[in-house]
């Protein structure tokens, strides 16, 4: 698995190049469009963004997968949504807006990993890679 750093170094340098582009590069990759997702630090209190993939999106819910491609660890972006669900996105390079990350039960789970895999199948390839499960979050935007 990649490191710490390494997966600093892509993050920062995906959200660089978002941003020199004028949002033309870096806001859809293999057909998903990318969230730019800002958490709170869980220890920190000071705001951590990350660049995702959503693979499956239902009405105006956005899905994103903790995967860390396959890790056994967690994203720290997914340990900080389980403190504080509030977060900000910006969602295919539109203005960020408040929303609310809620982890998907094993009910909406079973429902949704088929849908995200059988579109995306590198996901079900980093859940044979680690004995966690992998979870599925569900951005849903705060207020109208």
């Amino acid at each position: 698995m990649p490191s710490d750093l390494a997966l600093k170094i892509v993050n920062r340098s995906h959200r660089a190049l978002a941003r020199l582009s004028g949002g033309r590069i870096g806001w859809s990759i293999n057909g998903m469009p990318v969230v730019q997702l800002t958490t709170t630090g869980r220890r920190s209190g000071a705001p951590r963004t990350s660049m995702l993939t959503s693979p499956y999106q239902e009405g105006s819910t956005v899905v994103v997968v903790a995967s860390r491609g396959g890790d056994d660890r967690h994203p720290a972006w997914y340990l900080n949504v389980l403190d504080r669900p509030e977060v900000q996105a910006a969602v295919a390079g539109k203005p960020a807006v408040a929303m609310t990350a809620v982890v998907a039960n094993e009910a909406e789970r079973a429902r949704l990993w088929p849908l995200v895999t059988g579109k995306y199948p590198h996901y079900a390839g980093y859940q044979r890679k680690t004995s966690r499960e992998i979870p599925l979050v569900k951005l849903t935007r705060v207020g109208p």
